[in-house]
């Protein structure tokens, strides 16, 4: 089994530019039929096309909406405001969304979806870590969300993306939520949380202990699992995600080969 996780960083590339490649990057991510791609920071525009560009089941969640200022938008407008320069304007107007992907050879029983950052849990937490005020508004801006699948014989996959911020603790919380909920989920069967976690083990006092779950690897983005073996765990090279001189994405695909 090929567990896989990637942020599309919009679709752009590094050096971000004038255009962007979410098509190219789905299908680069997906041609050798893997298993699980969870995919973040997706234009909420392009959730309808990834089915097309994949070949794969499809179950998408918008967790940043399409805005213009404080007011709403749509993802239409939102895409056409941001290609104007999509490596400047990045999820200002038209938003991000995540997105699991699973192979046609598994049966999809149910799909969910958690709020990680919610004004309640950010309070607590604030409190729990002495976070000072600033962190704890900046913590609020931008809704994170987790979504989850529940496939036939109870395995969930669970794609995650935490807050980004200074303070490692706002994504440890996030992500110790995330993986109580999975777990929660799958009760007695395996789960996989894979996502990018905008933390590394280096910083982060909880990815390397959450109860049950398999090791993480380097960086930000991770595959941990429980209930399973990982076999390998693979981040690509840059020549992996190159299109001509430039890289696709700022995030390397990782990906676990899980028995």
């Amino acid at each position: 089994m090929v567990v896989r996780t990637w942020n599309l960083f919009h679709g752009n590339t590094v050096p971000p530019g004038r255009s962007r490649y979410v098509e190219e990057m789905v299908r680069l991510v997906t041609e050798d039929g893997p298993d699980f791609v969870c995919l973040q920071e997706v234009p909420p525009w392009a959730l309808e096309r990834v089915r097309e560009w994949s070949r794969m089941q499809v179950f998408g969640q918008v967790a940043a909406r399409p805005t213009i200022g404080p007011l709403p938008s749509t993802a239409e407008l939102g895409r056409r405001l941001t290609d104007l320069h999509p490596g400047l304007f990045r999820s200002g107007f038209e938003g991000q969304a995540n997105a699991i992907l699973v192979s046609s050879e598994w049966t999809i029983l149910s799909r969910h979806v958690l709020t990680l950052n919610p004004v309640g849990f950010r309070l607590r937490q604030g409190r729990r870590h002495g976070l000072p005020a600033v962190t704890q508004l900046a913590w609020g801006k931008e809704r994170r969300q987790a979504l989850a699948v529940r496939l036939e014989g109870g395995l969930v996959v669970t794609n995650l993306h935490a807050t980004n911020a200074r303070n490692p603790r706002v994504a440890d919380a996030e992500i110790l939520r995330a993986a109580r909920w999975a777990v929660a989920l799958a009760r007695e069967a395996p789960c996989i949380l894979a996502g990018d976690f905008n933390v590394d083990t280096a910083r982060s006092v909880v990815i390397d202990h959450l109860d049950g779950f398999s090791k993480a690897g380097p960086g930000v983005d991770h595959v941990v699992m429980r209930g399973m073996s990982a076999a390998q765990y693979d981040r690509w090279t840059p020549d992996r995600r190159r299109l001509g001189k430039l890289a696709l994405s700022d995030h390397a695909p990782v990906e676990v080969q899980a028995t």
